[in-house]
Parts: C-alpha cells; sequence; structure tokens
C-alpha cells in the first residue's frame, strides 16, 4: 500500500511538472507477438483440468463477451464441453468494449436468456476477469452467490480447502449465514483481490472471491477467471440437476444492502475513526439482523457507507443517518 501511494504521488506530480527524461520510440519501445499456442495450452486447461468433457452436456447457456477478452473465445470453450450456447456482444471493434453489455450492463443478457429459455446466462466483463449470472428466470445472480454456489458444492464434495472460503468485506451478511449454517468458515479481507489472493496463500484456502464476480479458484488459476468460474458454476448446475435459482436460494438468502458515498472537501485519515460512536449506535440499533461498514476511498475524498437490515427501507433510514453524520463531521 505504501509503495502505490508512492507511485501515486510520483505520477500525479509528473501530471503537473511534466516528465524531463528522454522518451524511446521506434524500435526501442518493442514488439507485438501472437501467442497463438498459449491460446490452445489455455483452452486445453479449461475443457480439459478445470471440468471434465461432456460436463455441460444438456445445458442450454446464453453468454455475454461484453465486446471484450471473452468475445471471440468463450462460445467455443463451453461448446467444447457440451453447452449449447447463444452468444451475444462479440464484436469488438476497439471502441465498443463494455459498452452497454457484459456484467456492468447485463440487461441484455437478462433479456436473452429469458427469449432464448436457456437454463443460465453468463456476463463477462471487458477483460473477463469477472463473471455474473442470470438464472432461467432472467434474475441476477452476484458474485457473492456465485462463490456461496461453489463453496458448498466444493464442501459437500470434500474439497474445500480446510472448508474455508476468502471474501471482503462488502460481501452480504446474508453470505456469512449461509455459510455458517452449512459449517464453513469465512475469512473476510479488505476491499480488493490481491487482499482476497494473499489471504488464499497464508491459509491455503482455494476459493475466494468479491461480490463484483471476481472469483479465484487457486488450484486451477492464480487470479480471477471469468470464463473459468462461469464453467465451474455451471458444472454444478449440470451435475446436481438443480437449476441456478434453486442452488442460489439455497446457498444464502441476500439482505438487503444501500451503498452510499458521502463526498468530502478533502480526505481524512481520521474521520472514520471519528465516527465510530455513531456507527456504534447504528450497529446497536440493527443487532444481529443487520451490519454497518464505514471506510474510507483510497483514491478520492469521500466516505463509503455500506448498511444491511432485513428491509431495504430499515437499510436506507440507517445508511441515510450515517451519511448525514459523515457531513457533519467532515464540515
Amino acid at each position: 500500500d505504501e509503495v502505490e501511494a508512492q507511485l501515486e504521488a510520483e505520477l500525479a506530480a509528473l501530471g503537473v511538472q511534466g516528465d524531463p527524461r528522454p522518451r524511446p520510440g521506434g524500435a526501442e519501445v518493442g514488439d507485438l507477438r501472437s501467442a497463438t499456442a498459449a491460446v490452445a495450452r489455455y483452452v486445453d486447461h479449461l475443457t480439459g483440468d478445470v471440468v471434465e468433457p461432456g460436463a455441460l452436456e444438456g445445458l442450454r447457456v446464453v453468454l455475454d463477451g461484453a465486446h471484450g477478452a471473452a468475445a471471440g473465445l468463450a462460445a467455443s470453450v463451453y461448446e467444447a464441453v457440451g453447452a449449447q450456447v447463444v452468444a451475444i456482444h462479440t464484436e469488438p471493434d476497439g471502441t465498443n468494449i463494455n459498452d452497454g453489455a457484459g456484467s456492468t450492463h447485463p440487461e441484455a443478457l437478462q433479456a436473452a436468456v429469458a427469449a432464448h429459455g436457456a437454463d443460465l446466462g453468463l456476463a463477462f466483463d471487458g477483460d473477463a476477469d469477472r463473471v455474473l449470472a442470470v438464472d432461467a428466470a432472467g434474475e441476477l445472480i452476484d458474485g457473492d452467490q456465485i462463490i456461496a454456489v461453489c463453496a458448498i458444492d466444493l464442501h459437500e464434495r470434500g474439497t474445500l480447502a480446510h472448508d474455508t472460503v476468502v471474501v471482503t468485506v462488502m460481501s452480504n451478511l446474508g453470505f456469512r449465514q449461509g455459510m455458517a449454517a452449512r459449517g464453513i468458515e469465512v475469512v473476510t479481507t479488505d476491499v480488493g483481490d490481491r487482499y482476497v489472493l494473499d489471504a488464499m496463500a497464508a491459509g491455503g484456502f482455494v476459493l475466494g472471491g468479491e461480490q463484483s464476480g471476481h472469483v479465484v479458484f487457486r488450484e486451477h488459476a492464480s487470479t480471477g477467471d471469468g470464463m473459468l468460474t462461469g464453467l465451474v458454476l455451471a458444472g454444478v448446475v449440470a451435475r446436481t440437476g438443480r437449476t441456478l435459482r434453486e442452488l442460489a436460494d439455497a446457498a444464502m438468502v441476500r439482505l438487503p444492502q444501500v451503498l452510499t458515498n458521502v463526498r468530502t472537501a478533502r480526505r481524512d485519515p481520521d474521520l472514520v475513526a471519528r465516527l465510530a460512536p455513531k456507527v456504534a449506535e447504528a450497529e446497536a440499533s440493527l443487532g444481529d439482523r443487520g451490519r454497518v461498514l464505514l471506510r474510507a476511498s483510497g483514491t478520492e475524498p469521500l466516505i463509503r457507507v455500506m448498511v444491511e437490515a432485513p428491509t431495504h427501507d430499515e437499510a436506507a433510514a440507517v445508511a441515510a443517518g450515517l451519511a448525514a453524520a459523515v457531513g457533519e463531521a467532515a464540515s
């Protein structure tokens, strides 16, 4: 973190002062190579090591390539293991990546799943390290639910190392409750996939990720991989014979979550600490029915307020009260 802060400060200074150092050009910059063999090895890994041949036989899946990294590859990978595939947003032109497509804009996928009578849909982001899912009714399945389904599947098959999964502080309280009901331990980290991966490596854990759909299966990859995650999730659906919605509902019940960003005049490293009494009051009002989290943005002068409660109205009311407290304390 200290090194990152130093690099950010140096880059900011360069933006203001300019860079007097000479810049390389032409042949000194490097060259471009096409690693076609690497793509083949990657596909072999997904279709041979991650899931077995025929693992998705009988499933109809809609894939949203986000006009990005997965656009030209995902359909052939999923078809290779037996899925019937409908692919959308697979025509990148260099400018349309994530444009109304992919995991940040899942509406088209939700409609396509319903229109094609698919069993599920998978929406990748532009660089395909994240994925969100859609059930047969077109309802979104987020990263928490994906991790929960996969954690329970690994646990029941005896392959969830140390019966533990790693998530960040932003994961839903319902996730923790669902894991506790299954006897699965939850390790919590700061927000960021690198913190998740660090905790996984330190504890020898094999599964971790974020609500955003960035999921790490450490036995198969050293970082998030949306196509890999989607294969594992679809494989659970095919192997169990249960719908994605049935699996997600059995794994956890999401509590309503309200997120509010409160912008401040400047970055104040002590602001969250000064608000501890207000946070304690909010936590006391919710008891074990909900959860409160205040954290400062690492890049902007703002405080992120997150509240989970049994109802959206209650979560919104508590979040509004905390947001007002942040504004008063920052003024």
